[in-house]
């Protein structure tokens, strides 16, 4: 499902597009799915690895077996949150690199969140999202 989301970068707003994502996003009236925060946990119950790079390829992973779930997109999405332990500017840059080949060219808004722990000690990123379901 390619859902109708109107993606805004208005001039009197940096421009995120730049980047790859939106400032504001307008879904249609709908259903809407809150997928809970992803993080790097297997569904076969592994070993969470311990490199952040490591750890967003796995919440990438999931969160595409999510939108699998929903039979919906990247385009579907309206919102992510992404949380990341101990945020900076080089640890930015290892979690968006996965994330945004996740989203392969789809700019959903984007929310980036330093935090000082997750659920789990050994965790280093999470990541949440809005999705726009078919009527």
């Amino acid at each position: 499902m390619t859902a109708s989301i109107d993606r805004m970068n208005p001039h009197t707003l940096p421009d995120a597009g730049k980047i790859g994502y939106s400032q504001i996003s307008i879904a249609s009236p709908g259903r809407l799915a809150f997928v809970s925060g992803q993080v790097a946990w297997h569904p076969d119950g592994a070993a969470t690895p311990t490199s952040l790079a490591d750890q967003t390829d796995i919440v990438a992973r999931n969160l595409q077996r999510a939108l699998d779930a929903l039979q919906a997109s990247t385009g579907d999405i309206v919102q992510m949150r992404i949380c990341v332990t101990d945020l900076d500017n080089k640890s930015q840059g290892v979690a968006m690199t996965p994330i945004f080949r996740f989203l392969a060219g789809a700019k959903p808004g984007l929310t980036g969140v330093g935090v000082a722990a997750l659920a789990g000690p050994d965790l280093e990123i999470e990541v949440e999202m809005i999705v726009q379901l078919a009527a």
